[in-house]
């Protein structure tokens, strides 16, 4: 299993800023389920908040919505197919944990499971603003957590081992993983 880190709340918008593919996990009662999702993004500090798109007429949707929790996972490359593949089935209709034989452990706050070979993961809190008619849920991070190998000194040293790089999802199972770091300076003085 990949050994994590917590992460201050304020900075939980650092494990994904720069764009990387998510899994969202969700659990009601004896329910639960998985699906890939592009389109989540930070949208506060303090409290920590996060905007994901799940669609209102998904499995998934429905369990966030009965159960007011989530998850946001984000994956290495070596997870692309399984990222991919929960992506492409209803959880409506097979128990994708038990199909993939995907490996989870608890999270600390909420009932959704967590999923291992991830770089980062956060524990959401479905937050009211009466738009439960969109596709947009808005969730407050009540925990984070990072990669400890590859999370250090609040910022990320992505590992030279592509497998444990994170990815972004283009279309049709097209992927790219996250490149090399450089730096620039400000040309800003005051």
């Amino acid at each position: 299993m990949t050994k994590h880190i917590s992460i201050p709340l304020k900075d939980s918008y650092k494990l994904f800023n720069h764009g990387p593919v998510s899994i969202v996990t969700s659990a009601y009662g004896n329910q639960r389920n998985i699906m890939a999702a592009s389109w989540t993004m930070p949208v506060d500090f303090s409290p920590a908040k996060v905007a994901v798109v799940i669609d209102k007429n998904t499995y998934t949707r429905e369990l966030v919505d009965a159960s007011g929790e989530f998850a946001l996972q984000f994956p290495m490359r070596k997870i692309a197919k399984l990222t991919l593949d929960v992506g492409d089935i209803s959880g409506r209709d097979t128990d994708k944990f038990a199909r993939y034989a995907i490996k989870t452990f608890p999270a600390a706050q909420i009932s959704a499971p967590l999923i291992e070979d991830c770089i980062g993961w956060l524990e959401c809190k479905v937050i009211k603003q009466g738009a439960e008619s969109m596709d947009v849920i808005i969730g407050e991070v009540v925990a984070a957590y990072a990669d400890a190998e590859q999370f250090i000194d609040g910022r990320w040293h992505f590992s030279a081992d592509p497998q444990k790089r994170s990815i972004h999802y283009m279309a049709g199972g097209e992927f790219y993983m996250t490149g090399e770091a450089f730096r620039t300076e400000s040309s800003y003085s005051e």
